[in-house]
């Protein structure tokens, strides 16, 4: 288990997906930027994103899971 708290990380990905915030919380720094320069990936990789920590999927940079 991940020291990241679930509801921070949806919350950041629901509010500041678009810019890969979220990415960054979890320690993912380089998928992070690539959020950050193509605004989400044009916003669908944050909408499955945010699907994926909804289902309790994500998992920090380390590969530990992130569950509510």
């Amino acid at each position: 288990m991940s020291q990241k708290s679930w509801l921070v990380d949806m919350l950041l990905c629901l509010f500041l997906g678009y810019l890969g915030v979220h990415r960054f919380y979890e320690g993912k720094v380089v998928s992070g930027v690539i959020y950050l320069l193509t605004g989400g990936i044009l916003g669908i990789g944050a909408m499955i994103d945010f699907v994926i920590i909804l289902c309790g999927g994500a998992t920090d940079s380390l590969g530990r899971s992130i569950k509510p």
